[in-house]
C-alpha cells in the first residue's frame, strides 16, 4: 500500500518552494501527498494561480517520486454543487485538471458530504436523507467527466467523517459515515446506473482523541475508525451488493487520519493559539510515533485498504489546527520522524508485520529501470510483472527541468515484461524515469514509480550536458540526500555476444 499525507504546503507559484515542500514529504518516507482544491459556484475550468500550483506541485511530486492525490471540494455549505447547473460546473471544472495537468491520476471528490460543515442540505423537511442523494449525482456526473479525459483516472468517492448523528431535528444536522454509505447506495440503486461511480472509497478514520490508541473500534455505535474494517466491508456489501459498483472488495483509502504531539517549549514560539482546547488533544511525540506506526500495521492487514495518509507532513501553525506532522511548524523534524519514517516505508513494502490475511491487487508489480545500454542501438529498459492485461506509459524526463525526453506507451500481457525506449538521439544530461502501468479495465490498479537521476554522458565529440532553464536548480537537487521513493537502477541488460562460426 502507499503511505503518505495530506498536505498543501507544496501548493506554491514559486516551483523552487514546491520542490523544497515536497521533498520534506519524500524524506519523511512517504510516498503519496494528497492536496487540495477548491471549487466556487460557476466555476468550470481551472486556470490562473491555481493550474500554476497545481503543476508546480505535479513536476515536484514526478521529481520526488510521490504519488500526488488530489480532493476537489466546495468551500463550505453554502457552495454546495447541489443544483444540476453546479454539479455540471463542478464536473467540467475537475475535469479541466484532468485536462490539464495530465500528471495527476487520482481525484477524490468531495470532502466529508456527510457533515452540515461542507454539505446541505443533510436531510429532507420530511427527516430523509438528503446528502446522500444529491452527493450521488455529483459522484456519478464527475466521474463520466474524468473518465471521458482520462479512462484510467482513479475516481475516489465518500472523503466521508468518521462520525455523525444521524438527527433531522439535531441543532447541527449530520450523518453517521455507516448511515451514509447505506443511503448512498440506496440512491444509486435508484438511479438504474450501469456503471460504477467511484473506483475508491476514501474514509476521515481519526479516533475521538489523540489519546485513544489505533486499535480503539466502534462495534456498538455507527461510527468508524481504522479498526473497523471488516465492519466497513460488510456496510459497503450491503449498499452495492448485485449491483455494477463493487462494494466488498472495493478498495479503501484512509485519506485523513491524525495525532497530534505536545509542541516543546523551544519551539512553541513558532505557533499560536497554544493554549486553545484543540491543542490540549495533544500526546508526546513517542506516543505519537507509536500509535503511527500501529496504525500502519492495521492498514497492512486489512487486504482491500490501498492506501493511509496521515494529517500532515508539517504542524500547522495556528494550534486550533492540527500538530499532528513529523516535523514542527519550522519544518524541522520532530523526534517521531525516525520511527514513522522507517515504518511508512515498511508498510509499503509490507514488512511492518506478518498479517494473517493478504493484500488484494497486486495488479502491477516488481518495476526495475536499467541504465542505458551500450548496445549499437542503445535503449533505456524497463521491466515490470503484470498479473492481468495491463496499460503502460513510460517516460524520461529532464531530471533539473522536469521537460519530456522520450516517451513510449502499450498494452502488455499477463507476466514479466518489458518496455523498450529507443536511446540512440538521447542529448546528454541528467534524466529521471517515470513509469504507470494499470490493469485494462481497472480504474484504481496503478501503479506508479519513478527512478533515482542518472546520467547520459556525452558521446565522444559532442559537448557536455547543455545548460537548459531549469525548474528546480541543479543545486536543490544535489543538496539532498537520496529519496526512498526513487529506485535506483540496475545495469543495463546488453545483448548476448555472436556465436562464433562453425566450419
Amino acid at each position: 500500500m502507499f503511505v503518505g499525507a495530506a498536505e498543501d504546503q507544496a501548493r506554491s507559484l514559486d516551483p523552487v518552494v514546491a520542490k523544497s515542500r515536497m521533498d520534506l514529504a519524500a524524506l519523511a518516507g512517504f510516498d503519496a501527498v494528497r492536496m487540495t482544491t477548491l471549487w466556487s459556484p460557476g466555476q468550470r475550468e481551472v486556470g490562473g494561480d491555481e493550474l500554476r500550483a497545481l503543476t508546480n506541485a505535479a513536476a515536484a511530486a514526478q521529481l520526488d517520486g510521490i504519488r500526488l492525490i488530489l480532493s476537489v471540494y466546495n468551500r463550505d455549505a453554502r457552495t454546495t454543487p447541489a443544483t444540476p447547473r453546479e454539479r455540471a460546473n463542478f464536473a467540467a471544472f475537475t475535469a479541466s485538471i484532468a485536462r490539464k495537468v495530465p500528471a495527476i491520476d487520482d481525484f477524490v471528490i468531495g470532502n466529508e458530504p456527510n457533515l452540515n460543515l461542507f454539505w446541505m442540505p443533510q436531510f429532507t423537511k420530511t427527516g430523509g436523507d438528503a446528502a446522500a442523494v444529491a452527493y450521488e449525482k455529483l459522484l456519478a456526473q464527475t466521474y463520466d467527466a474524468l473518465k471521458r479525459v482520462e479512462p484510467d483516472a482513479n475516481v475516489i468517492g465518500g472523503a466521508l467523517a468518521p462520525r455523525g448523528q444521524d438527527k433531522p431535528a439535531a441543532r447541527r444536522q449530520t450523518h453517521s459515515p455507516s448511515a451514509f454509505i447505506v443511503d448512498l447506495g440506496k440512491a444509486y440503486r435508484k438511479t438504474h446506473r450501469r456503471k460504477r461511480i467511484m473506483d475508491m472509497l476514501a474514509l476521515h478514520p481519526y479516533a475521538i482523541s489523540s489519546k485513544l490508541a489505533p486499535t480503539f473500534a466502534n462495534p456498538h455505535n455507527t461510527s468508524l475508525g481504522i479498526s473497523d474494517y471488516d465492519k466497513l466491508r460488510r456496510l459497503l456489501t450491503r449498499a452495492f451488493q448485485g449491483t455494477p459498483q463493487p462494494g466488498f472488495g472495493l478498495p479503501i483509502l484512509y485519506d485523513e487520519f491524525g495525532y497530534q504531539s505536545k509542541i516543546p517549549a523551544r519551539k512553541q514560539g513558532f505557533y499560536r493559539h497554544l493554549h486553545s482546547a484543540a491543542a490540549r488533544d495533544a500526546v508526546s511525540e513517542a506516543r505519537q510515533a507509536e500509535s503511527y506506526s500501529r496504525a500502519f500495521a492495521i492498514a497492512q492487514c486489512q487486504p482491500t485498504v490501498v492506501g493511509m495518509l496521515i494529517f500532515h507532513v508539517t504542524d500547522e501553525r495556528d494550534a486550533r489546527a492540527w500538530q499532528s506532522g513529523v516535523y514542527y511548524a519550522d519544518r524541522s523534524r520532530k523526534s517521531s520522524f525516525g520511527a514513522v519514517r522507517s515504518a511508512a516505508m515498511r508498510a509499503q513494502r509490507g514488512t511492518l508485520v506478518k498479517c494473517a490475511r493478504q493484500k488484494l491487487g497486486g495488479e502491477v508489480a516488481n518495476v526495475a529501470f536499467h541504465d542505458l545500454s551500450k548496445a549499437e542501438e542503445p535503449s533505456l529498459d524497463i521491466d515490470f510483472r503484470c498479473a492481468s492485461v495491463c496499460r503502460y506509459e513510460a517516460r524520461i524526463v529532464s531530471s533539473t527541468t522536469g521537460a519530456l525526453a522520450l516517451s513510449a506507451s502499450g498494452t502488455m500481457e499477463a507476466g514479466r515484461q518489458t518496455a523498450t525506449l529507443p536511446a540512440a538521439g538521447l542529448d546528454p544530461g541528467t534524466y529521471q524515469y517515470a513509469f504507470r502501468a494499470v490493469a485494462a479495465g481497472r480504474a484504481g490498479t496503478a501503479l506508479a514509480r519513478f527512478s533515482r537521476p542518472f546520467v547520459v554522458p556525452a558521446r565522444e565529440g559532442e559537448p557536455e550536458d547543455p545548460q537548459t532553464p531549469s525548474l528546480v536548480p541543479p543545486r536543490v537537487l544535489s543538496s539532498l540526500p537520496l529519496l526512498p521513493s526513487l529506485l535506483a537502477t540496475v545495469p543495463a541488460r546488453e545483448p548476448e555476444p555472436e556465436p562464433a562460426p562453425t566450419s
